[in-house]
């Protein structure tokens, strides 16, 4: 079978690939993305030379590229993590992810629809963000798979949209589609900007530890490796043109968040607690910044029988661990080490690392 992976060089594309290379030496993995500032090869370093695995540098918002990647290997399933993600960015920059997560999207179904492979399965990566904000209480309930749509900020919008295509061209064109939406992923490789990643490594520093607000937004944490698990669940025993969501059930607002990374850090390094926690700094609340998610993934686990491994206790310290661990690659990422590599090894071609 031969798997087109979108964005397999980002956090979570990278952990999926990661896991599922080397688990399936039969498959070809083709590991579709333009490397831009989040998409580290580096991440993939323990499958980069496996014959099961290639790299194209591909933009899905270039429609002819992307239809020349099809062309080239035709596959019996696509799953498309690439978009922009980070919200902050967003509101600085929408048409970028106008272009990524909406126009890149368009171009994938495009192409997986002129190409018509029996079988094939288009499978599209979202989040939870798209539903917008619930209230602060468990009583005002949880995102399930019939929630109306409502996006906050152009990130969220960017994917609601996304998610829309993707159901437009199941129901027009036949298209075999499923989606997945995610709550807050976390674990190893995910860019500095996020939070998890931001307070870990700005308390191993002494630097400020920048909280939103009062640190009171909630979000449902899922350790990255189970998401990994969720999709190939999903992939392999959920119903076509079906949505289904994927959550931790581990609500914490952020300011907790923050709290037990200190703790944690203190664990590991021998220092005290206090010397990361008086870190914390209020900053200026973000516009559009939602109260609450929080999923309901009672549907993925009835049908596809998953359900997560990892508590937040465990995930959250391995991921300290990973960092502390990593320190090299964290260098390269701040320093920008890693885009003078990709641009060395792969310049400004559309598709590269063809074998």
């Amino acid at each position: 079978m031969n798997i087109l992976v979108t964005g397999g060089a980002g956090f979570i594309g990278s952990n999926f690939l990661g896991q599922s290379v080397p688990r399936r030496p039969d498959d070809l993995f083709v590991n579709v993305d333009k490397l831009t500032y989040a998409a580290n090869p580096a991440n993939l370093a323990a499958v980069a030379t496996l014959e099961n695995y290639r790299l194209e540098r591909v933009d899905i918002a270039d429609r002819d590229a992307v239809a020349a990647v099809f062309e080239r290997y035709h596959p019996d399933l696509v799953v498309h993590f690439a978009a922009e993600s980070h919200v902050d960015r967003s509101i600085l920059s929408p048409g970028d992810f106008v272009q990524a997560n909406v126009v890149g999207t368009f171009n994938l179904l495009e192409a997986f629809r002129a190409d018509a492979r029996p079988g094939a399965l288009f499978h599209h990566v979202s989040t939870d963000e798209v539903y917008g904000s619930l209230g602060p209480a468990a009583e005002d309930g949880r995102f399930t798979e019939s929630t109306r749509y409502d996006p906050s900020s152009p990130y969220s919008a960017s994917k609601a949209a996304s998610d829309h295509f993707v159901r437009a061209y199941h129901r027009t064109y036949g298209l075999a589609v499923k989606i997945t939406n995610c709550s807050n992923n976390y674990g190893p490789y995910q860019f500095p900007e996020k939070l998890i990643p931001l307070m870990i490594l700005n308390a191993i520093d002494g630097k400020s530890l920048p909280v939103y607000g009062k640190g009171a937004n909630i979000r449902d944490w899922l350790y990255v490796e189970d998401h990994c698990d969720a999709i190939w669940a999903v992939i392999e025993r959920g119903r076509i043109g079906e949505t289904y969501n994927v959550g931790g059930d581990c609500e914490l607002a952020n300011l907790d968040v923050v709290g037990r990374i200190c703790r944690v850090l203190a664990e590991e390094t021998g220092k005290p607690a206090s010397d990361y926690e008086r870190l914390v700094t209020y900053v200026q609340d973000r516009p559009g910044h939602d109260l609450r998610y929080a999923i309901d993934a009672t549907k993925t686990r009835s049908e596809c029988g998953w359900s997560p491994r990892h508590s937040f206790e465990t995930g959250l310290r391995a991921t300290v661990r990973w960092y502390l661990e990593h320190r090299d690659w964290v260098a390269a990422v701040r320093s920008g080490e890693y885009l003078t590599w990709i641009e060395r090894n792969y310049g400004t071609r559309a598709a590269s690392a063809s074998r």
